[in-house]
């Protein structure tokens, strides 16, 4: 699956798909990962619980990451992490906004200075302080540890995200079948969009570090193709976008994929395509669309899926979705 007319824009070379190279912002990657965790169990504290997680997530907008609107006694409030200003605000809705310049500072003094600025809105909040789906968590309150913040680094990886955010959205209009939003998981670090077969899923084993296996049981209590991207770790230390399927169904791994880039990472259990082979592609979309789709194709023949009734043809502005 294509887009036929790929604007030139969009093509190599160009800035709106930019370098992001792991080692030149590993310690910014590192430090702002634990930021959004603390607003994210903000978030968390706050908002009833929704199938697989997805009450906690956050979303793409035209600045940065959002939490989306939190309620909290019949009051609204929202978390912002502007990457352009460089601006952490908090809003709500009677007009009131506290802010703080993101730049480099240690979790702990970050952690003080949202949680004060919440209280002088009238927000009390309660979360749990140690970070989740990290090796060696260190507790909030505690972290002097980590501390930087390359401004240049956070908006690059901003703009990566609103650039896999547009082609995942795009190719979530080809599925009829129970699908996620896409949205940013702040534990794990990625944005991600999944889709379901409809047909429940054996229990997860869990194990995931800091976070709770009740947690990793209900997100993977259905039967998924989840696809995403992430901006790697030192395990890993490179972007990529990825996909897999739970349970992983027989033959998965061993499906034909594309572009040529993209192969299957025995260690990480998942199909993995580096950002760099997409962002220097004649059309980073259409090698995008190709992992998507491809990926998908391999997780739904190899286990079984009703496409017939699950599938659609790709969305496009201004056209209703044709019905049989």
């Amino acid at each position: 699956m294509t887009i036929s007319e790929t604007p030139a824009g969009l093509r190599r070379g160009n800035p709106l798909w930019p370098a992001l190279d792991y080692e030149q912002w590993r310690d910014t990657a590192a430090t702002l990962q634990l930021w959004t965790q603390i607003a994210g169990k903000v978030r968390l504290s706050q908002t009833p619980w929704l199938n697989h997680s997805w009450h906690v997530v956050f979303y793409l907008t035209a600045a940065g990451l959002s939490t989306s609107p939190i309620y909290t006694d019949g009051e609204v409030f929202e978390i912002e992490f502007d990457f352009i200003s460089h601006r952490l605000r908090v809003r709500t809705g009677r007009g009131e906004q506290r802010e703080f310049p993101l730049t480099a500072q240690p979790v702990s003094a970050f952690y003080g200075k949202l949680l004060a600025a919440l209280d002088e809105l009238g927000i009390p909040v309660d979360i749990n302080p140690v970070p989740n789906e990290i090796e060696q968590a260190i507790p909030f309150p505690e972290d002097d540890v980590h501390a930087s913040y390359d401004p240049d680094a956070a908006h690059r990886f901003w703009l990566t995200l609103v650039q896999a955010d547009r082609v995942f959205k795009h190719f979530r209009t080809a599925f009829l079948g129970k699908c996620s939003p896409v949205h940013f998981f702040w534990g794990s670090f990625d944005l991600a969009v999944t889709r379901f077969s409809g047909r429940k899923a054996p229990p997860h084993p869990g194990g995931v570090p800091h976070l709770p296996d009740a947690v990793a049981r209900e997100a993977y209590s259905h039967e998924v193709s989840s696809a995403g991207f992430w901006p790697g770790n030192d395990a890993f230390p490179h972007a990529a976008f990825y996909s897999y399927a739970y349970p992983e169904p027989l033959g998965f791994r061993d499906r034909p994929v594309h572009p040529s880039a993209a192969s299957f990472n025995a260690q990480l259990g998942e199909f993995i395509l580096p950002y760099d082979a997409v962002r220097q592609a004649e059309s980073p979309d259409d090698a995008l669309l190709a992992f998507l789709q491809s990926t998908y194709d391999a997780a739904a023949d190899a286990g079984g899926w009703d496409r017939r009734a699950l599938e659609c043809a790709l969305g496009a502005p201004r056209h209703p979705r044709a019905v049989d």
